[in-house]
């Protein structure tokens, strides 16, 4: 998570300043805009990244330095009560969402990618898997039945790492059979 959150937040950093930079002028030329599909600007410049009234990056600022803040007072030893981890699960997953709705966008209406954007849309995968298996771990999220022991169990072994490995490599699949070789 703290990996994962620093990046995120130097990622929306520089999603932001772009944004800043295309409000000045439209026409601006992104060094993250490489060629008709690798173009930062063309998903800068869409209704999509301002979804609220201001640039998405902005939320995700916010967003990843309450995650780093996390992550580094966990490493710390803090133990924050179970309704904060319920509600960091229950905004957390909303952001996910957001993140994955984002790329299907970008995939199916904007028909661009934003480099910056798809690492947004990892870490923030990334981020999600971690707090679910403290949540899991921890018992903070209980699920009901049989499933609340076997979901420690198979967090315990490590097999929700398997999981987010294979989400990631269906979106790097989809990526690549989208667009092919015209990403480069």
């Amino acid at each position: 998570m703290a990996i994962s959150g620093a990046i995120g937040l130097y990622t929306s950093f520089v999603l932001s300043i772009e944004a800043v930079v295309l409000a000045g002028d439209a026409d601006a030329e992104l060094g993250c805009s490489i060629n008709s599909v690798i173009n930062c600007a063309t998903v800068a410049k869409s209704w999509q990244a301002s979804l609220f009234g201001f640039p998405n990056a902005f939320l995700g600022i916010a967003a990843e330095a309450v995650v780093l803040t996390m992550a580094v007072a966990m490493i710390g030893g803090v133990l924050f009560p179970r309704w904060f981890m319920l509600a960091a699960e229950v905004v957390y997953t909303a952001g996910l969402l957001f993140a994955w709705w984002l790329f299907y966008e970008a995939y199916t209406d904007i028909k661009a990618l934003c480099p910056w954007c798809l690492l947004i849309t990892v870490t923030t995968t990334l981020v999600w898997a971690g707090l679910t298996r403290i949540n899991i771990r921890d018992g903070h999220l209980n699920l009901p039945g049989r499933f609340g022991p076997g979901a420690r169990r198979f967090v315990a072994a490590g097999n929700d790492w398997f999981v987010t490995i294979a989400v990631l490599v269906v979106l790097a699949a989809l990526v690549f059979f989208g667009y092919g070789w015209s990403l480069l």
